[in-house]
């Protein structure tokens, strides 16, 4: 089960979005000058759906949910993505996670936006040019063979100035 500490609504975490980012704890992922070190603890209150349910109408006017973290079980990130897209289908969803792979419990069909890879200092966050770090907008292909799939656009750029 997945903890949050916090949920506070951003302009910036995804580009267009007015997001409510919800920051999860127990992250495993430890990098080096990470802003939210205090994510990596075990700290917050159980994030059940009917909690998940009560934070998106609680916000009124957002446009998208953002999980920030929950990378220590990315099978529930999913799960509860999937709650959103069935509950409250106008929201996009997001998710951050600190690692460089997408984790194999990942349905994109529940996700509007992935944000990949860890947190490098000398590389900077998403906002510097020379990060690591990539945000993806999931977007339905439709393929020659008459097909259909889901792909990962990066729109890194959208976030340099």
């Amino acid at each position: 089960m997945l903890k949050y500490v916090d949920a506070l609504v951003t302009f910036s975490e995804i580009p267009d979005e007015i997001t409510l980012c919800i920051n999860i704890s127990n992250c495993p992922c430890y990098c080096k000058g990470c802003h939210s070190s205090y994510l990596a603890e075990d700290v917050g209150e159980k994030l059940m759906m009917s909690t998940l349910l009560h934070l998106c109408d609680f916000n009124k006017g957002i446009t998208c949910v953002a999980f920030m973290g929950g990378d220590i079980s990315p099978s529930d990130i999913n799960f509860l993505a999937k709650v959103i897209k069935l509950n409250k289908p106008e929201l996009k969803v997001a998710w951050y996670s600190g690692r460089q792979e997408l984790a194999k419990d990942i349905d994109l069909e529940n996700f509007d936006y992935i944000k990949l890879g860890p947190y490098i200092e000398d590389l900077g966050p998403l906002n510097s040019n020379t990060t690591n770090q990539r945000m993806y907008k999931v977007v339905l292909d439709h393929y020659d063979d008459g097909t259909s799939g889901y792909e990962l656009e990066d729109i890194t750029y959208k976030f340099w100035k």
